[in-house]
């Protein structure tokens, strides 16, 4: 297989994926259109890295439906969300739509964006997360980021950290806590192929199980973002993931999960990333 073949393989499973991360159980749709003050946990934690956005031209790459993008619509930015999937932008447009918050959602393949939003660049772009391990070419996405950014502009990113993805899987013995590195941290040509029914949130079943996924260090994604002129001024790691990455994790009070004490500085399980455009 190519790499045009892992797209569409994992394009047909992000479309499945829609319907159920909209459920009340899942993203909450429902209660983001019937909430006009609800922000997204992901936006509540990143607005700190990148401050008032109110006026600003906001590019969200590898938007899924829209709700991280609305949110910062919701704090005053004028947003586009672009994303690969038929089936998330029209969600998109559904949400802004019945939310009242205005965006616009373009279908693109993340590598297409200069050429679907010809001539256009932002003040914000913005990268929310689970995106990168679906990029086959870190370097290519480097050179979409400052394209798209006006001279000035600012580049966030919070995304899983490549120590995390290099990780074993969470392992079904309870009483087995062991953190072992099993996968590529570095990006390499083939990626990993994974099989499963179910998405990550919600209860819709997925037919198109198998996905394809490629692992980015963090000197790669820094020099992908340096080598286009990129200043980078923030950069942060995280012992906190929005999800259980592990199966000894544990939810915090703030509806983050954690590895336990013992585990808890081993290991690096998610960063910020701030860079800027000179200008």
């Amino acid at each position: 297989m190519g790499v045009a073949e892992y797209r569409e393989a994992n394009r047909a499973n992000w479309n499945e994926r829609v319907a159920g991360h909209w459920e009340p159980d899942a993203y909450d749709a429902p209660g983001f259109i019937a909430d006009p003050e609800r922000i997204s946990s992901v936006v509540q934690f990143d607005r700190q890295y990148l401050g008032e956005v109110d006026g600003r031209l906001l590019l969200h790459l590898q938007c899924h439906f829209g709700m991280d993008t609305l949110s910062w619509a919701r704090l005053g930015a004028d947003v586009t969300g672009i994303d690969f999937s038929a089936d998330a932008i029209a969600a998109a447009i559904n949400l802004s739509e019945e939310s009242r918050t205005p965006g616009r959602f373009v279908e693109t393949e993340l590598y297409d964006t200069p050429k679907a939003l010809a001539g256009e660049q932002f003040d914000v772009v913005y990268t929310s997360v689970g995106a990168l391990n679906w990029l086959p070419d870190i370097a290519g996405w480097g050179e979409v980021v400052a394209a798209m950014l006006n001279p000035g502009g600012t580049f966030y990113i919070r995304e899983a950290h490549p120590v995390l993805w290099s990780l074993r899987f969470p392992n079904e013995d309870p009483n087995d806590e062991t953190l072992i590195i099993e996968y590529p941290y570095f990006e390499v040509s083939e990626p990993l192929g994974w099989d499963t029914d179910v998405s990550y949130l919600g209860s819709a079943s997925i037919e198109h199980t198998r996905t394809y996924e490629w692992n980015h260090g963090i000197a790669e994604i820094m020099a992908a973002l340096t080598s286009q002129g990129l200043l980078i001024d923030l950069y942060q790691e995280h012992r906190f993931l929005d999800w259980q990455g592990q199966h000894q994790m544990v939810e915090d009070d703030d509806g983050r999960w954690r590895l336990p004490e013992h585990q808890r500085d081993l290991v690096p399980l998610a960063y910020s990333l701030r860079a800027r455009k000179p200008g």
